[in-house]
């Protein structure tokens, strides 16, 4: 099939203005044809790294390409748990999957990849503590520090209540979280009366 050479670089354009990534419904909304994109694919100007996410093929390659396809397939997750604390460095879990919360009400994603850990939250948990982290020049919604301890004393059955101790420990020595923030998270989440023992055995209570 036939692509003028000033369609694709008008893509071109596109791809590069948004930091090399885009998912199909981005590109198709940005008024490129989907002709265009699948040529583009076909003569390797582009490089599918999942099912509808492309990126430039010029571009370096992406250094955390995992997060990268939930932020764009998956806009409305946050990164929770295991995987926040990974990205804030207050770990030593390798988190297998990529841990995401949700709003209850929403549908079930569906990815081929990466596997995905589920955690759904209440409007209020969901909407407070996330920060907005930029990856690959991609937009990716992480939960705080303070937010994320909270959020692992909340959910220590799933996760292990020595995952979310060590979180705490590394929060507060590194100077991540406050003792403050931490308790105004775990009232949120209602875990205050768990939490604070285990503040309070580091010395900051």
């Amino acid at each position: 099939m036939y692509v003028s050479d000033s369609k694709i670089k008008e893509a071109v354009r596109l791809f590069k203005k948004r930091d090399g990534v885009l998912c199909t419904s981005e590109v198709l909304d940005a008024g490129v044809h989907r002709r265009t994109l699948y040529h583009m694919r076909d003569e390797g100007i582009v490089t599918a790294i999942q099912r509808g996410v492309y990126r430039l093929t010029e571009n370096e390659p992406l250094s955390n390409p995992d997060l990268v396809i939930v932020a764009k397939k998956i806009p409305e997750a946050r990164i929770c748990l295991i995987s926040a604390l990974s990205i804030h460095e207050m770990t030593n879990e390798i988190p297998h999957k990529i841990h995401i919360a949700l709003p209850r009400s929403s549908w079930q994603p569906e990815l081929d990849y990466p596997p995905l850990k589920v955690y759904r939250f209440s409007e209020e948990t969901i909407n407070s503590g996330f920060q907005n982290h930029f990856m690959d020049g991609v937009e990716i919604k992480v939960f705080n520090p303070a937010k994320t301890i909270a959020d692992c004393f909340k959910f220590r059955n799933q996760i292990g209540l020595d995952v979310a101790i060590e979180a705490l420990k590394r929060g507060i020595n590194d100077g991540k979280a406050t003792y403050r923030e931490i308790l105004m998270y775990a009232k949120l989440c209602k875990v205050e009366r768990v939490i604070k023992p285990y503040l309070e055995a580091i010395g900051h209570g």
